[in-house]
């Protein structure tokens, strides 16, 4: 995978140990111009920091509050006046609470669908704005296994809906796109290693979800930023979500 001359945003990059940041480095590694977006701007600068040591690609950290609108089509305006493109966006920001479905108040469900849903609604709609003129494009969307069969260790029923919502999204997103050069994909992981995870499970219960895993450990952010890296390149041109490309699909006309 060659990135060289293609610019990502990458949002929720300013964790330490999150998949975010090693994105980030993945694709900064082959070549891109990478700018990492995330409310903790100290976060972004050291990703940022930490990629500019590596001594391939750039990287440009920028102070990003996802669920505002404005701020959102800011970071887009100025990635375009300043890289002339947008390439890839990564909408990896996101945030879970583990509360039990009948104690969950209203406004912590507001501010899960805020941030997990309502964020990559707007940072797509921006993005796609300007990959639609370039006739390319490549988003990826964080899902979470949660979506698919409710629930989780940590995250409660508001992140699952959460999760699924964005994955129906993307799923739309693709359809529609797909006649543009554009793809859109969602990388759903399991239980990863992340400053997030870290300090929510017990000895016990870190050890119950390895022995529910086939390969018999916990997923590192490697291992999700690898695929997201996949898809984010121009190899991955014929990828969409199942059951997007199901035979007989009826396909969107130009817009």
């Amino acid at each position: 995978m060659n990135f060289e001359n293609r610019v990502a945003l990458i949002t929720g990059a300013g964790s330490q140990r999150g998949i975010g940041r090693e994105t980030a480095k993945q694709l900064a590694s082959r070549g891109a111009t990478v700018v990492v977006a995330d409310i903790n701007f100290e976060g972004v600068q050291d990703t940022a920091k930490e990629i500019e040591k590596m001594g391939r690609g750039r990287a440009y950290a920028v102070h990003l509050d996802v669920t505002d609108k404005n701020q959102v089509a800011g970071v887009v305006k100025e990635i375009v006046d300043r890289f002339g493109r947008l390439d890839i966006l990564v909408n990896n920001a996101g945030i879970t609470r583990p509360t039990r479905v009948m104690d969950i108040p209203e406004d912590e469900w507001d501010l899960i669908f805020k941030v997990n849903v309502k964020s990559i609604y707007y940072l797509t709609l921006e993005a796609l704005k300007v990959m639609k003129r370039q006739n390319y494009g490549r988003i990826v969307n964080l899902g979470s296994v949660s979506g698919k069969r409710g629930g989780g260790v940590f995250g409660g029923a508001h992140y699952s809906a959460s999760k699924a919502a964005v994955a129906g999204f993307t799923k739309a997103v693709a359809r529609e796109m797909a006649p543009y050069g554009i793809t859109c994909n969602v990388v759903a992981p399991g239980m990863i290693e992340t400053d997030i995870t870290g300090g929510m499970l017990t000895e016990e219960a870190k050890q119950a979800q390895i022995r529910a895993v086939p390969v018999g450990r916990l997923g590192r952010v490697q291992d999700v930023a690898y695929a997201i890296a996949f898809l984010a390149s121009e190899e991955a041109g014929y990828i969409v979500p199942d059951p997007v490309c199901r035979p007989g699909a009826p396909r969107f006309r130009s817009l």
